[in-house]
């Protein structure tokens, strides 16, 4: 007998509903998407941070009181 507690309240998974158990997997399901995509947003940080960097190495030099920001 496995149980999931949900909202501090133990249920035994397996004398759930269909529906039920169809909803908690969706909710597995998007959990796992959502940590995938966190961490795929973090890559791509990464990258655009990278590429900043390489692309302000190629400009020319300013003078001191000019800056660039890029959004």
């Amino acid at each position: 007998m496995s149980t999931i507690t949900i909202d501090n309240k133990e249920y035994d998974f397996d004398s759930l509903p269909n529906d039920a158990k169809a909803q908690l997997a969706s909710i597995q399901f998007v959990d796992s998407e959502l940590i995938r995509m966190q961490a795929q947003a973090a890559a791509l940080q990464t990258a655009r941070m990278a590429y900043s960097k390489a692309l302000q190495e190629l400009l020319p030099k300013l003078p001191e009181s000019d800056t660039v920001k890029l959004n």
